[in-house]
């Protein structure tokens, strides 16, 4: 069976569980045509569905030969082209200024009030931050203040005792003239013997002054040198500060789905992610970038994935296996909402829609968790999405969830779906998927594949391996412990003609214990199995009598028998249908 090479998906490709819509732009659009669509399926229509449903199966079969170009782009960065090599680096830098500058951070979000509450807390704080400067600007600025004023009055105090030093000199100075002036007269009244002991008195009184200036001097130095150094620890404290500042902004690390931002290689494969749902448009993809980080920080994304939720939508979204080049593949089942209950519990008011939004944002954030973001590793999704039993597009709840839903994952989960596989499509969703056909890109048209109820398990299988294929779909996988796992030998697919035998053999050369398990999908066939001797006098014995198993009770058959010879067991399928069937078997032995 042919393969088909996965493409990825643009942003607007994650399909969200409640809308069987194939892209986002028409979104409105393709909701009133289904409206439209389900309205005319009158009784008339009813008896050309089976060449509607032929004629589109045929055109889908068309598609996906045509479809085989287009391969998914590599995010090895080496292996890119030199404009998108360019366009990764304009956005790396643009990144790390918006890092270094705390550029995509954003307010924790506001606990909820009602109303009245809010508008006057929003109130307050507006006045709050008219009269309040920033508070990093207002403190650096404070400091900065602080220590100009400082040095203004360390200056003025000095400017004040210099001039008093002077003016006390200058009295000194006065004085000694004075008395000079004194002995001078007294030298001429007196004996020399007075006149020597008034110069010893001035002398002394001179170096008594010249000392109290020098000691005044020596204290006015010291208080400078006291305040300078003050002043300087200051100086390089607020410096520090700065430093330290700078340093948390430059060092703050901005995650997204778990990695780190320019972190490592890693980075460049969530980068271009961005790139490729803006066509590698730098400014667009950075925008984007910048409005998904802020959206995670005020849905509050890390609490969410911690969250309890409940477990009412299990069966509607779930993760099973992967696809043949080893896409995890996820499932959305669109039938499980014709539960009236179910559908009441998700869409009846908008707190139970909110809480099936967050429940679906939240499957999806940890699907995307478990991805290995490497440059060559798998960081797509396989989605199928079964419209068996889908309530349609005419429930207006159902398009109130669509429309959010989708404008969520499409604008913060971007390039994450690989291939969208729709199975069980009614007829007229067949017809209209090629009514909006021309209004779709081919990058886009090559990512989306449909299927019809009677083609869905082959569908599946060209992309999906039979044996990791659900059960339900078609496929061997089932719940529980089984005799076979994903590390024995693969399932083989057998198309068997309308109106043929089909015989499997099974050959046994030693003694062993021979186990298979068998399905036919649809069944409505017969089915039977023996053991049948090498030895020519051997005996054939009859495993299992051929009988005729319902489409009703369709299943996968397990046998097993204990073989003490040489031989072979021949597993008989007999369609008598006019239409083919798909047979899917394996089998093992294990030593007795």
């Amino acid at each position: 069976m042919a393969e088909e090479p996965q493409k990825p998906a643009p942003a607007e490709e994650v399909v969200p569980v409640v809308d069987p819509v194939p892209a986002d732009k028409p979104a409105t659009t393709e909701a009133e045509a289904g409206e439209k669509a389900a309205g005319a399926e009158t009784e008339e229509k009813v008896a050309s569905t089976e060449e509607v449903v032929a004629e589109a199966e045929k055109a889908h079969d068309d598609k996906i030969s045509q479809s085989v170009s287009f391969k998914e782009e590599t995010n090895v960065v080496g292996d890119l082209p030199e404009a998108q090599k360019k366009a990764l680096d304009e956005l790396k830098k643009l990144v790390q200024e918006a890092l270094n500058k705390h550029e995509l951070s954003a307010p924790k979000p506001p606990t909820p009030e009602p109303e009245k509450k809010k508008q006057e807390q929003v109130a307050a704080e507006e006045a709050e931050k008219k009269k309040e400067p920033e508070p990093e600007v207002a403190e650096e600025e404070k400091k900065e203040i602080e220590v100009a004023e400082e040095k203004k009055e360390v200056e003025e105090t000095t400017e004040k005792k210099e001039i008093e030093v002077a003016e006390e000199k200058r009295e000194v100075e006065e004085t000694t003239e004075k008395k000079e002036i004194e002995v001078a007269e007294e030298k001429q009244e007196e004996a020399e013997v007075t006149e020597e002991k008034k110069e010893i008195e001035v002398t002394q009184e001179q170096k008594e002054v010249v000392e109290t200036t020098e000691k005044k001097e020596i204290e006015v130095t010291e208080e400078k040198k006291e305040v300078q150094e003050t002043t300087e620890k200051k100086e390089v404290q607020v410096t520090e500060e700065k430093k330290e500042e700078e340093a948390l902004i430059a060092a703050e690390e901005v995650e997204i789905w778990g990695i780190p931002l320019l972190a490592d290689e890693r980075s460049d494969v969530i980068l271009l992610k961005f790139l490729r749902a803006r066509d590698f448009k730098v400014k667009d993809a950075f925008t984007m970038i910048k409005n998904t980080v802020r959206w995670r920080k005020e849905f509050g994304i890390d609490a969410l994935v911690l969250e309890d939720l409940g477990s009412d939508w299990d069966k509607v979204v779930f993760t099973h296996g992967y696809d043949k080049h080893g896409h995890p593949v996820c499932y959305n089942v669109f039938g499980e909402f014709e539960n009236k209950d179910l559908y009441n519990k998700t869409f009846s008011d908008d707190e139970k829609r909110n809480k099936f939004i967050r429940w679906r944002i939240q499957f999806l954030e940890k699907s995307v968790r478990t991805l290995d973001f490497s440059p060559t590793a798998i960081s797509t999704i396989v989605q199928v999405n079964d419209l068996k039993n889908s309530p349609g597009l005419g429930k207006r709840e159902l398009r109130q969830a669509t429309n959010q839903a989708l404008q969520l994952l499409q604008d913060n989960y971007p390039e994450f779906v690989a291939k969208q596989i729709f199975i069980n499509v009614p007829w007229w969703y067949l017809a209209f998927s090629r009514m909006i056909s021309p209004f779709l890109t081919q990058r886009t048209k090559s990512k989306f594949v449909f299927a019809g109820p009677s083609k869905s398990a082959e569908t599946l299988f060209k992309y999906i391996a039979p044996e990791l294929v659900p059960v339900q779909y078609g496929g061997l996988s089932r719940e529980g412990e089984q005799e076979f796992t994903t590390a024995d030998p693969v399932v083989t697919e057998v198309t068997i003609k309308p109106a043929t035998k089909h015989a499997v053999e099974f050959p046994v050369s030693e003694k062993s214990h021979l186990v298979w398990e068998i399905r036919v999908v649809g069944w409505d066939v017969s089915y039977g199995a023996e053991f049948v001797p090498s030895a020519e006098d051997g005996y054939t014995v009859i495993v299992q009598k051929s009988r005729k198993i319902a489409p009703a009770n369709e299943t996968v058959i397990s046998n097993g028998f204990k073989i003490g010879e040489p031989g072979k067991v021949v597993l008989t399928i007999d369609n008598q249908t006019s239409k083919k069937k798909k047979l899917l078997y394996r089998s093992k032995t294990k030593p007795i």
